[in-house]
């Protein structure tokens, strides 16, 4: 059971682009509603998508300001707890237990907010996706996704969002590591 729920967390699902779809449009305002009908109608369109793709590109630069955020307090608090590792004796490295346990905290956080970055990007380049439906091009989500071989040819494209998370990942192990030795040793 806790496999299960761990499992679907951790997972990569992600709601049914036919269901984005019929929830992106509302059905009782069409090109008919609009003075000018067809031309209006279209503007309106291309006008909602420019928000949702300018949108979309400001969840990606948040993302950007999280990974400074974490890297800037993990280079903080590693950099204090070396000193205070260079200045004590044998006897106080217990000293040190807490600071390791506040980095290993904060790398989770790191990592958990980057994966809810990626869904939240996902969710709304999907909907860019379901609205270029309605318009003469689809840039992102047809062309550019095409061009990099839709995810699936790691030599074409490799998905910046997956090797984010490498790097909380990565520190977390190492503190932990740290943490054991001392612990141990």
């Amino acid at each position: 059971m806790i496999v299960g729920a761990a499992r679907r967390y951790l997972g990569r699902s992600q709601a049914e682009f036919d269901d984005i779809r019929s929830a992106l449009w509302t059905n009782e305002i069409g090109a008919d509603a609009y003075a000018g009908a067809g031309e209006k109608y279209q503007a309106a369109i291309l006008e909602q998508y420019r928000i949702c793709v300018e949108m979309a590109d400001r969840v990606s630069a948040r993302r950007s300001v999280a990974n400074t955020f974490f890297l800037t307090a993990n280079t903080a608090v590693f950099t204090a707890l070396n000193v205070a590792w260079s200045l004590s004796s044998q006897s106080s490295r217990w000293v040190l237990l807490l600071p390791l346990v506040v980095l290993i905290v904060q790398c989770v956080a790191w990592f958990w907010m980057l994966r809810s970055y990626r869904q939240l990007s996902s969710a709304k380049f999907r909907v860019v996706g379901a609205m270029e439906e309605r318009l003469p091009a689809s840039p992102y989500w047809r062309a550019e996704w095409k061009g990099l071989g839709s995810g699936r040819d790691r030599s074409l494209y490799w998905p910046m969002a997956q090797l984010e998370q490498w790097v909380p990942s990565t520190f977390a192990l190492a503190y932990l590591l740290v943490l054991i030795t001392i612990l141990v040793g």
